[in-house]
């Protein structure tokens, strides 16, 4: 049936790296692209604006007190998202002129935690163009805790879109099997992976979470070569001679929710790709398992989850 269908894309792209409007526009074009062709659901890579903190990999990153990395921080704060401030209307105005959801992997610098911290944050824009869902990453992965704060489970949520529900986690959240788990119970059977970008995770994990869930699975990299550091930011020369060719080299993919390829990895190349999913599809692989529902043992495991914001301070006026 017409509506069982849904037409979804993502956009495999490189920042301009650490520079947050030109990210935004360069952003922004692909939404209107995929907007002209009927797309009803847009994905950009794991904190795509303003761009994954590459540097601390290949620039001693751990040294205590760096003055390099103090600088380097710094402008990162500096050109890191704020939602509170309007960073994202336009995203919301382009979502809503083309009734197209978008989900945004950003840098999050929120109010909310005094500022001046950032968050690797999944974004959920409805085609209403409303901020439905900010969920912030549980748990940042290896070098990455040396910029990016642990967020908290306020962002484990569904949302219908179509006859779907969309559910979405953060690069190596995709391993953890109890935030899966939490968006399992809630009913999503539409899930997307969002990632700096690396086709040895998408290629591995992808079809593997498409068949746990019997879900489709729509896993959406970024891409980042040496070339694409810009000479605006401080230290660009030292930080292209140091850095190897390529840092992120995509691997942006589909699974079928019986764990094939709907769309196989695209690697080392900006591109807009589109395809349509049928709901149909996700049905019939219940039939033999659904993990929250019919092969679920409520009676002897259950999962529990703190979905409250978390914060230092609470006021009560």
């Amino acid at each position: 049936m017409k509506e069982d269908k849904l037409k979804v894309g993502f956009a495999q792209i490189a920042p301009v790296w650490l520079q947050r409007q030109a990210t935004i526009d360069k952003m922004l074009t692909y939404v209107q692209q995929a907007g002209e062709q009927g797309c009803q659901l847009l994905i950009f890579g794991e904190t795509l604006l303003p761009g994954y903190p590459f540097w601390i990999d290949f620039t001693d990153g751990a040294r205590f007190n760096s003055s390099f990395q103090k600088e380097m921080h710094a402008h990162y704060l500096e050109e890191a998202i704020q939602i509170e401030r309007g960073d994202l209307d336009a995203f919301c105005q382009a979502a809503r002129a083309y009734q197209m959801a978008l989900i945004l992997g950003v840098v999050e610098r929120p109010t909310d935690r005094g500022g001046h911290s950032v968050y690797c944050s999944l974004v959920y824009i409805t085609p209403k163009g409303e901020i439905a869902n900010i969920h912030r990453k549980l748990q940042p992965t290896y070098e990455e805790r040396l910029s990016w704060s642990p967020g908290d489970g306020h962002g484990l949520r569904t949302f219908p879109l179509g006859k779907f529900t969309l559910g979405g986690l953060n690069c190596w959240e995709n391993w953890m099997p109890l935030p899966r788990a939490a968006l399992y119970g809630l009913g999503e059977d539409l899930h997307v992976a969002i990632w700096p970008g690396s086709v040895r995770n998408t290629e591995i994990l992808t079809r593997f979470l498409a068949r746990e869930g019997r879900s489709y699975v729509i896993s959406v990299s970024g891409l980042m070569r040496a070339s694409d550091i810009p000479a605006g930011i401080p230290h660009a020369d030292l930080l292209r001679d140091k850095a190897p060719s390529w840092m992120a080299d995509g691997g942006s993919c589909i699974a079928n929710p019986d764990g094939s390829w709907l769309l196989e990895p695209i690697t080392k190349e900006e591109c807009l790709q589109i395809a349509t999913i049928d709901h149909a599809k996700v049905r019939e692989e219940r039939q033999n398992f659904d993990p929250a529902g019919h092969y679920s043992r409520p009676d002897i495991t259950q999962l529990h989850v703190n979905r409250e914001r978390q914060s230092t301070v609470f006021f009560k006026e």
